[in-house]
Parts: C-alpha cells; structure tokens; sequence
C-alpha cells in the first residue's frame, strides 16, 4: 500500500508556540519506522511547511491510507483533512492517533474518519496496516476506539524501532526550538510518576511512568547527526542515579551534544551537583513548572513544591549557566495588581525566557471538571483550546483587560535592554531577528483579541 503520515497545520486562531519553534514530527516517524518490514511505501508530509495544498499532494503521492496526528487544537482540523481526504478518494483509509486521541478519542467521532487510535499507538499502527494490506477489519483491534468497546490496557514497556527520521529528510534543516537550532527530538520515558491536577501528560500513559533502557537511548543517540537534542519527556529529572548514568555514557562515547529537557524545580533545587555534572555534558536549558510564584496556587494545583523551592532552583541553574524556560499558569481571579507582582518576581529571578498560560480546564484531567457553566470559549472550538486563549470568563478583569496585561507582562520580562543585549551576544543577530518577529506575530495574536473584545463589548 502507499501509505502518507501527516502533521496537519495549526488554525490560524491558534495562538501557540509554533511563531517560535518547529520541531520534528518524532511520533510520524516512529509510526514510520514501526511497519517498515511490511512492505509498503511511506512517506511523511509536514503541512505546517508544505505549500502545496492537500488535494494536489493527495494526488502526486495516491495514498491507500492517510494517518493523521494532533493535540485538541487539531481536531476541527483532522476532521476536515479527513473529508478532503474522502472527496478525493472514498476508498482511502482514514486514521487519527496522537495525545489527544488518546486520552479523549470521542472528540474525533466524524463520519470521514475510518479509525481512532485510543491506546498503545505504534503496535495498534502495525496491526491496523496489516488488517488493511490484507483486506482484514481492524474495528477489532483492542487500540482502535469505538464507543462501546472497554478502553484497552496500556503498554508500560517501549521496544520499537528508532524513529525514521529519512522520512523528513527534506524538511529537518527548518526543524528549531527558539535558540536550538537546528534541533532533533529525543524520547527517553513516557508518563509522570508525579501528581500535579492539571497535567495532561500523566493521562496518556494512564498516570503509569516507565523509561527505555539507556543502552537503547544511547544507540539512538549516537545516530542523530544535529547537535542540538531536545529530549522531549515529560520529566526527563525524574530519577538521578540515571541522569548521572546518562551522564557517564556522554563522557565516555566523547559524545558532543547540547540538551533542551523537562524537569521539576524540586529535582533542581534538591540535586545541585546532578545539574553542575548534566551541563559540563552539555545541558543548555530545562524547561521548568514553575507554575505561580504565589504559595496557595502550588498546593492548589497539587505541585508538591513551594516558592522557596522554585526560587532555589532558578538559581541552581543560573549557577550553572543553564537557561531556565519558565511555565508559568494564570489565575483567572488575578487583577493588574497580580499581574504585577508576577513580573516583578520574573525580574528579580533574572528570568528571561517565559511561557504564560491562562488556567485552561482540559478535558480528561482532574483539574478540567467543574468549569461548564464558566466557559466562554465551548469545548467544540478546540483550535482555541491552546492553554493561551481564555476558555474562562476572567474573575477582576475584562476579557480584554487580561490580554493586555499578558501582552505587557510578556514585554516587561522579555525586552528588558539588558536581557535582549545577553541575548545578541550569545546567539547572534540572525536568531534574535527570527525570534523578534516569531514573538511579534504572537503579540499581534493577543492584540487581535483584545481588539475583538472590545468591539465585542461596545456593540449595541
């Protein structure tokens, strides 16, 4: 069969961190790699760079099976690629997996699309091409949803080929995270061993953790030829005796790789010398949950850390000079007061790099239940639901009130002269250009919707 894997192109509502960076798509190319001994032809299409339009690439490449990929803010998308899709051909399959389908596969109910893929995506992948090469149904496959099937049980190993990433080939030289370029991902682990209520990640592995085998990771390693290496778990500082051990191997391979993770400030702030060993090996920044630097919003998002704890932990990486990538969730109670306070706090933690993200109820967590009469986005304009636009009405604050409070908090932390010259001399004028008018068409994003607020609000 000729079979295509997409990467569909985010709504242009979407305010999201793609203005910024463009990294590979690693789940297509572990699907890729995951039925190369069946025999078919495959081929990965990145809609986000491609400038053909779908129906002409549909017809240059005459797929028998189309998958699809994408978080919520894809699904409308998916949807209506599927129906393009089946306009052009009845008689080619249409196949949907990823996060979100994992965790809520009844959001992509849709006549169009022949299979959702609800659990253990690559084994299912391989079972579902086989069905199909051979003329089997695959509505049986204990991953493929359907409504009145029991949800499957979870894979807690991961035994599968390496990524292939020679599907991309003509696109890897785009593929950047801000500074990181050009950049390769890296999975190591899946899941979370941690608790925080608002967390999406922990409800795709069904809150299991488990981690490759380092021999594993390190062979793939060894094949990445990009420097850069995004190693994109969801908490890659989870366990030290294995960041050490990864520590190890680096050194003894001479291996010479630069490292873009996730990690918790508790795992920072408790293991400064695991830090000081991870950057002398080439860690060059965490992105970190800090979440709020308020007290009462940490225990209420069940973080299991404190302010103290965030604060140590900025300053074991600065020590270390390992840039900190700061999340940070918003109040939907906060007045300009707060916001204030929040920016004050960035700067006295010399914190340049920050991602602001209103309090967004997300379906399938403990913390998405209880909103419904609170919305002022409904649930069915997913490609809203990007953890940037409000999903909530605003408590102190008109709606466009607090776009603009995020808009001008963004702008204190982030153009401060003497952040922006730290930058230039470390990265260069050609990456800061790219990333000024990445962060611009962002603020033109919110700037949008605080224009549309306010027409919306003076109508007659």
């Amino acid at each position: 069969m000729n079979i295509l894997l997409i990467r569909p192109r985010p709504s242009r509502e979407t305010i999201g961190l793609q203005h910024v960076m463009l990294c590979e798509p690693l789940e297509l190319e572990y699907l890729a790699a995951s039925i190369a001994d069946q025999g078919h032809q495959v081929d990965i299409l990145d809609m986000i760079l491609e400038k053909r339009p779908l129906p002409d690439l549909l017809a240059a490449f005459q797929p028998d099976l189309v998958a699809m990929t994408g978080y919520i803010t894809h699904v409308r998308i998916i949807k209506l690629m599927a129906e393009t899709i089946k306009a052009w051909s009845a008689e080619c399959l249409t196949v949907v997996g990823g996060v979100h389908a994992e965790v809520v596969p009844e959001d992509f109910q849709h006549p169009a699309l022949n299979a959702i893929i609800c659990a253990n995506g690559l084994t299912t992948f391989q079972e579902l091409v086989h069905c199909a090469a051979t003329q089997q149904s695959f509505q049986e496959i204990a991953g493929v949803w359907h409504p009145d099937k029991p949800r499957p049980v979870k894979e807690t190993s991961f035994s599968h080929p390496f990524p292939d990433r020679s599907k991309v080939a003509r696109y890897r030289h785009r593929y950047y995270y801000l500074f990181h370029n050009p950049c390769a991902l890296l999975k190591t682990s899946f899941g979370c061993p941690f608790h925080c209520n608002f967390c999406f990640c922990r409800e795709i592995t069904d809150h299991q953790y488990f981690e490759r085998p380092l021999p594993d990771i390190m062979e793939e390693l060894c094949q990445i030829p990009e420097q850069e290496i995004y190693i994109v778990d969801d908490n890659f500082l989870v366990n030290a005796d294995r960041v050490l051990a990864f520590c190890d191997e680096l050194e003894q391979r001479n291996m010479d790789k630069r490292f873009l993770i996730y990690g918790r400030a508790d795992f920072i702030a408790a293991h400064p010398e695991v830090i000081r060993r991870f950057a002398a090996n080439g860690l060059r920044a965490v992105i970190v949950g800090i979440e709020s630097c308020l007290d009462r919003d940490l225990d209420r998002f069940n973080k299991k850390s404190s302010l103290s704890i965030n604060e140590q932990a900025v300053a074991v990486l600065a020590e270390h000079q390992v840039d900190c990538y700061a999340t940070m969730i918003l109040d939907m109670d906060w007045n300009s007061k707060d916001f204030r306070h929040l920016g004050q706090w960035l700067k006295k933690m010399n914190l340049s790099f920050v991602n602001l993200q209103p309090f967004t109820p997300l379906k399938g967590t403990a913390a998405g239940e209880g909103y419904e009469t609170a919305l002022r986005i409904p649930r069915s304009e997913y490609e809203k639901w990007d953890l940037a636009h409000l999903v909530l009405r605003p408590g102190k604050l008109s709606v466009a009130g607090y776009y603009w409070n995020i808009i001008r908090l963004y702008h204190t932390v982030t153009f401060r002269p003497k952040s922006l010259l730290n930058l230039l001399r470390r990265f260069g004028l050609r990456d800061n250009v790219r990333l000024f008018f990445g962060s611009s068409r962002v603020t033109l994003q919110y700037l949008g919707k605080v224009i549309r607020s306010i027409n919306k609000n003076n109508m007659p």
